[in-house]
This record gives structure tokens, sequence and C-alpha cells, in this order.
């Protein structure tokens, strides 16, 4: 009998590592609350922790992300693999963190097309601006993504969706070079259907 292949074992990371790092949030707040917002300090300091020595330009992006668009009111540490020729898909896995509603797994996954070839492995930090409700996040994001990977590699891009904005942050190793148009649907359960 063959042991059945599952996304934690395509992914080959644990969320573990994310929760140890993470600061917990408090519980038993409803789910339609709006999540209060991070000091971009708090969101360095746990980047730092969770990325470690391949975090040297994260205080650079969170800054610039913050002076786009403002304070994020959740973040999602996790870990995703990711490949393309021309079209690609991406999966990944991780923790929802939010300072008043604690924190919850979220899976994510989606379709690339573009100009693009390579794959990747990362570790993902992804900053989550204007979130109304923490169950809003299970929706999709559409955005541009650029991949410069030669061995390895850190970057960030923006996904939006109405007003809700996610920036990922992305630092692993890999070979991959390309520009390409994609969406992340975000799950509350594992799934291989990108769509």
């Amino acid at each position: 009998m063959q042991p059945e292949l599952t996304r934690r074992g395509f992914v080959g990371l644990t969320v573990a590592a994310a929760a140890l790092c993470a600061r917990r949030a408090h519980a038993d707040v409803p789910p339609d609350a709006a999540p209060e917002a991070f000091p971009v300090d708090e969101i360095v300091d746990d980047g730092h922790r969770f990325f470690g020595t391949l975090s040297r330009g994260l205080a650079d992006v969170v800054q610039e992300a913050g002076r786009r668009w403002g304070l994020p009111n959740a973040y999602i540490l996790g870990q995703e693999a990711s490949g393309a020729f021309v079209g690609g898909l991406r999966y990944g896995e991780g923790k929802m963190y939010t300072r008043n509603a604690g924190s919850k797994p979220v899976y994510w996954q989606g379709p690339s097309v573009g100009f693009d070839a390579g794959g990747d492995g990362d570790r993902t930090m992804m900053l989550v601006y204007n979130l109304p409700a923490v169950d809003q996040v299970y929706r999709r994001f559409g955005g541009l993504d650029g991949s410069a990977y030669f061995i390895g590699g850190f970057g960030f891009t923006a996904l939006n969706s109405d007003n809700i904005v996610v920036v990922p942050i992305r630092t692993g190793v890999g070979v991959r070079l390309g520009v390409n148009v994609s969406y992340l649907k975000f799950t509350e359960q594992a799934t291989w259907n990108p769509f």
C-alpha cells in the first residue's frame, strides 16, 4: 500500500515553526469583528524570528508596505512551493494571526500564466491590510508577480480583492525567473484544486 501524498508532504515544511515564532493573540472574539492593527515593529520582530538570517531586507519591505497601505490587521506565517513553465501552480499553508481573534490555519493555492519558468520553495509572511472580518480572508486575491531566484531569493508583491490587500513576502530557494499574472485562493481546508 502506497502512502497518500498530501499537501503537507508536497510543501515539505511544517507550520509548527511558525506557531512557535508568532505571538499568541486573544481568543473568543466573534468572527465578524475586524481585527486590530499590528504595529510595524512587532511585524518586523516576528518576521526576523520567522525568517532568521535570511531577513536582511525585511524591515525595508515592511516599512514600504506600511507607507502604502498603513498598518496590517492580520498576518500569515507559512511555507509554500511553486513551479512554472509559462503556466504555473503555487501551493502553501500556514497560520493567520490576528490581535483580537487568535490564530487560524489557512491554505492557499493558485495558478499563474506569463513569461515564467522554474521552481522555488519559500518561507512566506503575508501582511493583510483592511481585513473587515477574519473569515473574509477566504477568497481569491489577484495581481502581478515577478520572481528572480538563483539558488536563493527574497521578494514581495501585492494582491488585492475589493479593499483587502495581501502582501506576500517570500524568501526561499530555487531557480526561477519571470513575470506572471496570478491569483491566490485562500481556503480553510487543504485542496489540490487551484481554481
